[in-house]
């Protein structure tokens, strides 16, 4: 009987820690939408969690409830077993071997593997054991509330404070987890929820910085300031661009742009119709190019390097782009960079790619870096040189073959990862 009640305190025990780590480490938002499943479990968790401090003071209720009964019985328990061992202590060491005894069980049973076992898992077993946590919850409410409401009173009456509160917002870390999770379970060829992936294009918005999202300066199409209107038509009807930039003797001397709209006016010169730029550096946050850019109501940037040459340009569709996606109208180019997994393990890539794109699509873990964002980048940075085609390059578990390449970069590689 007393082993039996002894084991029944241990479970409790458990039960209740879990339960407090669980709530405590589950992610709030996991919570909210399983709350809004129209279902028996999603209403036992909306009770569970309407308040929060009397669910975690049931559970520290229960818990030593169950600890006070199991220090009772394993006490007796401990000493039956040194008289049949046949051992006699003084009681000083009768009652230091009772509690080291009992505080091991308990600890390695109760505390550490449940909290570890329930933090790990506590989306899944909150809702698991919603159902007996809310039985505890509804057997020491009055209990609670009355614990609840002494605390209360003296956190006001005392410390002067407001007493216990409940939050009801999200951190920015709990929304990234629960969107990384969904994420990871998106398989490689399946196609991910559009509403999944512009939350996480939210979440890494903040981060992105000017000259990750820019058009490079080998691709800007542009114009000097004293060519020709003729010249200019041309070039629109070419590209199919609704704005070309414009120079003054070099591209590293950007004085504006043109929009095709301004043709219509019929300009004399290309000057008549020229709008500023604004001028940003590389390591401005996009979320800073777009306040300045909607600010001065301006949607082309010009970005600059450290040393005032011009590095690239960013425009308002770059940017909501990042947010949204690829935003293409009928003048875009059909061209796509190469991705291809020609094998297991071995990949055709345009290097072009962003490294952290190649990262979270192929879970390749390539090292990432502010020196560098593209798979290109990373072969120039690491090898600190230009590798020509058909050049073969080892850097740690990647092995790369050149398959195309210019004089000034690389265009395309097969990449092989080595165990």
């Amino acid at each position: 009987m007393e082993i039996g009640i002894i084991v029944w305190c241990l479970i409790l025990c458990a039960f209740f820690s879990g339960m407090e780590i669980a709530f405590v480490s589950s992610n709030k938002i996991y919570l909210e939408i399983e709350k809004k499943q129209d279902n028996f479990i999603s209403k036992i968790l909306s009770k569970l969690t309407e308040n929060p401090s009397k669910f975690i003071a049931a559970m520290l209720i229960g818990k030593n409830i169950a600890l006070v009964i199991y220090g009772f019985l394993m006490g007796d328990l401990v000493m039956i077993w040194i008289e049949n061992i046949g051992f006699h202590f003084s009681d000083f060491w009768n009652v230091l071997l009772q509690t080291i005894i009992s505080a091991i069980l308990i600890l390695a049973t109760a505390e550490f593997l449940s909290k570890v076992f329930f933090q790990i898992y506590a989306n899944i077993l909150i809702k698991v054991f919603a159902l007996p946590a809310y039985g505890f919850y509804l057997f020491f409410y009055y209990l609670s509330s009355s614990i609840i409401w002494i605390s209360d009173v003296i956190l006001i009456k005392f410390f002067k404070t407001k007493g216990d509160q409940v939050s009801l917002y999200f951190s920015k870390a709990e929304l990234g987890n629960y969107i990384t999770e969904q994420m990871s379970t998106v398989e490689k060829n399946d196609e991910m929820d559009s509403e999944i992936q512009i939350f996480q294009n939210a979440l890494d918005f903040s981060g992105v910085k000017a000259r990750d999202i820019m058009t490079p300066r080998t691709e800007i199409v542009a114009m000097d300031l004293f060519d020709s209107v003729t010249d200019l038509k041309d070039l629109f009807i070419e590209t199919g661009y609704s704005k070309i930039v414009i120079f003054s003797n070099s591209i590293d001397d950007i004085v504006g742009y043109v929009h095709s709209f301004d043709l219509f006016k019929k300009p004399k010169n290309i000057n008549s119709i020229l709008i500023p730029v604004e001028f940003v550096p590389e390591t401005i946050f996009i979320k800073d190019a777009m306040n300045l850019l909607t600010k001065k109501r301006k949607s082309v940037a010009v970005i600059l390097d450290e040393y005032g040459g011009t590095s690239g340009i960013i425009t308002i569709e770059d940017i909501v782009e990042e947010l949204f996606g690829e935003i293409e109208d009928e003048h875009d180019s059909d061209e796509e960079l190469t991705e291809e997994e020609v094998e297991d393990g071995i990949y055709l890539f345009s290097t072009r790619l962003d490294v952290e794109y190649l990262n979270q699509t192929y879970k390749l873990d390539i090292p990432e870096s502010d020196s560098y964002g593209t798979l290109g980048g990373f072969i120039v940075d690491s090898t600190k040189e230009i590798p020509q085609k058909g050049d073969i390059i080892t850097i740690g578990n990647y092995h790369f073959i050149i398959e195309e390449a210019t004089n000034k970069k690389i265009e395309l590689v097969k990449m092989t990862i080595k165990e």
